[in-house]
């Protein structure tokens, strides 16, 4: 039976709300999203959430199971995962050749960094394989597949020396800050938009946090001096985001990425100001399943069956932006488009919950 509502699956439904409308980019809708506020965006909580499940999975380190079978089952997830992946990139590639073919348009084949896909296919294909080549938009799921395959090492760590888990993904994480270290692509020239190396240190605080002792029993115990600490900087985070000020690059110190806002590396002020935020926000899940039982349940359904919702929003997002462009957008098709959109990932939601409970 598909579990009921809870904090976890909510807020990983309301990050794919947004991850949907935020990748339709110039609709009128995505100015409402939590971004045009923060310094960070439904792309860090989407992660942070997965690692925060993960624990879940592996449990506490005293767990009984036998390590390979823990093991293995984790491996088996990110294949399930690496194979949802190329099927979604296969279909955005025909998505855009057809999209040419019939606006009579050949400059639909470079959207997205697919024009290696056409240009030189051998070797995009051997990259779209190997994640060494990757779309833009459908760039996510490559990082979540590396940090599930690295999932077993942190599980592993978590059962022979808990206490050293975040420190060691805190100095990978600095380490690759200062020393600007991420994957190369191929084969066209450039940089993985999400730096694993980077990422995985909010992917390990997410599974750091879930646990009831430690870091995330500090927190728990004193949740309510870290909100009193958060509210002034969400505050002035808003303040800044909603007037356009922000650090000037070329005028902070060496290494500039401690000092900047910048999405790829994910610096200080953009997982610091997510934390913070993580905090604040922690405290609707509440009223929301008291006021709003509606609401919850309905993102809740999202989170439960987010590996479905996320394939198919981002091909509806892909297909948004086709219609947006044949039809130059406006209030009332970004309205029409995003609506049904939604509605479609609901649908599908709602059928998977269905055949879950068949079964």
């Amino acid at each position: 039976m598909p579990r009921s509502a809870n904090a976890v699956d909510f807020w990983r439904g309301f990050a794919l709300v947004e991850i949907f409308v935020n990748h339709i980019p110039g609709n009128v809708w995505e100015q409402f999203t939590h971004k045009t506020l923060s310094q960070s965006d439904s792309a860090e909580l989407f992660v942070f959430l997965a690692g925060w499940s993960l624990k879940h999975v592996v449990g506490p380190p005293e767990d009984p199971r036998p390590t390979l079978q823990l093991i293995m089952r984790l491996f088996l997830r990110a294949g399930k995962l690496y194979a949802a992946h190329m099927v979604i990139v296969m279909a955005a590639i025909a998505m855009l050749a057809t999209a040419s073919i019939v606006l009579h348009n050949p400059l639909l084949l470079e959207w997205f960094n697919a024009s290696a896909v056409f240009t030189a296919p051998v070797e995009a294909h051997i990259g779209l394989v190997f994640l060494t080549y990757q779309l833009g938009y459908f760039d996510i799921l490559p990082l979540y597949v590396v940090l599930l395959f690295a999932s077993p090492f942190v599980a592993l760590l978590d059962r022979r020396l808990p206490s050293a888990l975040l420190p060691v993904s805190a100095a990978i994480w600095l380490v690759c800050l200062i020393g600007e270290f991420t994957f190369a692509t191929w084969p066209t020239q450039g940089e993985w938009f999400f730096d694993p190396l980077c990422w995985q240190f909010d992917f390990v605080l997410g599974f750091a946090l879930a646990r009831p002792r430690g870091v995330g029993g500090w927190v728990r115990d004193h949740i309510g001096l870290v909100r009193w600490i958060a509210l002034p900087v969400i505050a002035f985070a808003a303040w800044a985001r909603f007037f356009g000020w922000e650090i000037d690059p070329t005028m902070v110190p060496e290494p500039h990425l401690l000092f900047v806002a910048d999405k790829s590396f994910l610096t200080p002020t953009r997982i610091g100001q997510f934390l913070l935020l993580v905090a604040l926000a922690s405290v609707l899940w509440g009223p929301i399943e008291r006021h709003l039982p509606t609401l919850g349940r309905a993102l809740s359904l999202l989170g439960r069956n987010s590996l479905l919702v996320f394939c198919i929003g981002s091909l509806l997002a892909l297909a948004a932006q086709i219609l947006r462009f044949a039809s130059r957008g406006g209030v009332v098709w970004d309205t029409v488009i995003v609506g049904c959109g939604l509605a479609i990932l609901f649908a599908a939601a709602a059928v998977a919950d269905w055949w879950e409970r068949q079964r």
